[in-house]
């Protein structure tokens, strides 16, 4: 494997930084001179990160418990912290690496910088900085078919990270969402309640979905022997409604609880949301004929799956 890299994009105000599996997309608004500092610290944050983890890989693929362990990374106890609040649900911090970098690279990136906003978008998952009165818009996934709608985040909202889970994804689901969108206080914790939450999108037994043990996939996989999705076939309306009536019962669990702030369900063309206001507007894009992604301007950022 080679050693981290930091790149500009063809734009040349976005930094992309790469080392094995990690690959974010970072941007900071405000001076040039702040920029430029505050991509300085990103980058030096970022150089030992994955080094870091491996190290630690073991205990991090181990499940929580009820009482947090002691990690020497400061992003492994970022894991350890998002996930063991979902405790005794089956769950290991691997569930949220993505965010959790994502987290650890924003801090490093605003740490003593002035800027109005920023973000670091980690695979889809991405945690945002905005200094009062600044707001981020962002692309998130639907159903695997491009992008659904957009959502807005603003300074005074409690939202600072956002993350995609489903069994389209780049990780295993043990559920059969398309896509869940969740939106939380850290990108952390969003990104173990997309897990969890398109992990309860389910329909045990049913014959049209196929499933394997993840370890035949990827005998490290921190799943075991547990059975992801594969491939599903086709659904009825009503299987659809039940699959993510149990999903949404999740969500509406953790925004009691004050895990996740809002979540959009997605299954076959349907939608669930979950919290005080609509995460994503498909019906009224659909009543006014809008398909497909529409332009990402400067303070926007394209969220996926």
């Amino acid at each position: 494997m080679s050693g981290p890299t930091a790149n500009w994009l063809a734009d040349g105000r976005r930094l992309h930084l790469n080392h094995g599996p990690i690959d974010l997309i970072v941007e900071a608004f405000g001076a040039e001179d702040e920029c430029r500092a505050a991509y300085r610290q990103a980058v030096a944050r970022f150089d030992t990160m994955l080094e870091e983890l491996v190290a630690e890989l073991p205990a991090l693929r181990s499940p929580v418990g009820e009482e947090p362990r002691s990690f020497a990374s400061t992003t492994a106890r970022r894991m350890e912290a998002a996930t063991e609040r979902h405790a005794p649900a089956f769950v290991t911090p691997m569930a949220a690496v993505a965010g959790s970098v994502a987290d650890e690279v924003l801090a490093a990136l605003v740490e003593g910088r002035t800027l109005a906003r920023a973000y670091v978008n980690n695979g889809g998952d991405s945690a945002f900085y905005l200094r009062e009165g600044e707001s981020l818009e962002a692309a998130i996934a639907g159903t695997g078919n491009g992008f659904a709608d957009r959502v807005t985040i603003r300074s005074g909202d409690p939202v600072r990270g956002m993350a995609t889970s489903g069994w389209r994804g780049r990780s295993h689901s043990l559920g059969i969402a398309d896509a869940v969108t969740v939106l939380a206080r850290s990108a952390a914790s969003a990104d173990v309640a997309a897990t969890l939450i398109a992990n309860a999108v389910d329909l045990p037994g049913h014959p049209a979905i196929s499933r394997v043990p993840a370890c035949e996939i990827d005998p490290d996989s921190d799943l075991r022997d547990r059975l992801v999705t594969q491939a599903v076939g086709a659904l009825s309306r009503s299987e659809v409604a039940q699959a993510l009536g149990r999903g949404l019962a999740v969500a509406e669990a953790m925004r009691d609880r004050g895990l996740i702030e809002s979540a959009a369900l997605f299954l076959c063309g349907a939608v669930r949301e979950c919290g005080a206001a609509p995460l994503v507007s498909m019906r009224d894009r659909a009543a006014k004929g809008a398909t497909g992604p529409r332009n990402i301007s400067s303070n926007r950022i394209a969220h996926h799956a």
